[in-house]
């Protein structure tokens, strides 16, 4: 307990540090929203249950919340990077699971509480395409829009990782769309066809649907169904690396949510280049704020990440000095974040605005 206690209170601080320079860049990017906007703010960019920053979260104590199941052949080597959405007062969470192969399906589990879940004994989503063998469906993100659950994952053939698409009314019976951009490159990948990571905003802006991804910048898609999607690929990033702890590469976590101002909160994952006193390799969690008068650009940025690697489940497993967050929601006035742990295991923090401590 004094451990996390102590975690908090340090994220406290970098939070108060950090904010401070990002407020600065928001409050002039709220000015150009309300002299961009002929309607009320109100009515063309609604507002959300998020705020800027987001937190202090407080890692649990009884993590790692899920792990490896032996008895099961399609998780029991790894379990991680789950995404999360709340249903009929319920937390479901999507997370990928690893046999021994190392390939890759996708579970579902269930929790009442946001802390202990029980899990389907059988995946909801697992390979059978090409573009999926032998690495499987990796990386899970979720959004539900009306009566039906949209999930970009990654399919990953052993060469290229490309960002896929499937949609269900159950969470359990999926139907495959296959990849939105087979042909896509990344600029750290070479000229090998790779993207992945997609966070869909569930609100459309004047009609349209906006997705956020990539593995090295952050860049973005729109759509006006959800299924079919357009980019301009990697000439127009939202935001790239700025800082040190993210200096190697950037991509996006969970899906973003509107903020209170109307604006677009994107939670996202950085690997360090090894600068700043950074470890070269570990990922971290920020956040950033994107204009919704232009949803191509990020307007301001934690200085410092909000959630980085400290205990041995996070700095110790398959890939070392790792915490990837894909999953966020607002349930029993509590904000749960849910996150890998060194590729091997599966953590939450928790943020209980109001709370003192």
């Amino acid at each position: 307990m004094e451990d996390n206690d102590r975690q908090a209170h340090s994220r406290r601080g970098m939070l108060k540090a950090s904010v401070t320079v990002a407020g600065a860049a928001l409050t002039g990017s709220v000015a150009g929203v309300g002299s961009a906007a002929a309607a009320p703010a109100a009515e063309r960019f609604p507002r959300g249950p998020a705020t800027f920053p987001m937190g202090p979260f407080t890692k649990s104590d009884a993590n790692p919340i899920l792990r490896p199941e032996p008895s099961h052949e399609w998780e029991s080597a790894y379990l991680y990077n789950p995404c999360a959405l709340v249903v009929g007062g319920r937390i479901a969470l999507l997370y990928r699971a690893q046999n021994k192969a190392k390939r890759s399906s996708i579970g579902l589990a269930w929790s009442d509480d946001g802390i202990t879940f029980e899990r389907r004994a059988e995946p909801v989503l697992t390979p059978s395409e090409p573009y999926e063998l032998p690495g499987g469906c990796e990386d899970p993100r979720v959004v539900r829009v009306g009566d039906t659950f949209y999930l970009t994952y990654t399919g990953y053939d052993g060469t290229s990782a490309l960002l896929c698409l499937a949609t269900s009314k159950d969470l359990v019976r999926w139907e495959k769309h296959g990849p939105l951009f087979p042909e896509l490159h990344d600029p750290i990948h070479g000229d090998k066809p790779w993207n992945k990571a997609g966070a869909i905003l569930s609100t459309p802006i004047d009609g349209t649907y906006w997705m956020y991804f990539g593995e090295s910048n952050v860049f973005w898609a729109r759509s006006k169904d959800l299924i079919h999607w357009e980019t301009v690929g990697n000439d127009d990033p939202v935001a790239r690396p700025v800082h040190p702890w993210e200096g190697s590469l950037i991509e996006p976590g969970p899906p973003p949510l509107r903020t209170d101002d109307g604006h677009i909160l994107l939670v996202y994952n950085a690997r360090s280049d090894g600068k700043g006193g950074y470890p070269k390799g570990q990922y971290s969690t920020g956040q950033l704020l994107i204009d919704p008068a232009d949803p191509t650009r990020a307007v301001a940025r934690l200085e410092r990440p909000f959630l980085v690697p400290t205990s041995a489940d996070e700095q110790d497993g398959q890939v070392n000095h790792v915490v990837f967050t894909e999953g966020l929601v607002r349930f029993r006035d509590a904000w749960f974040l849910y996150y890998g742990m060194a590729d091997s295991v599966l953590g939450v923090a928790v943020w209980r605005p109001g709370r003192a401590g």
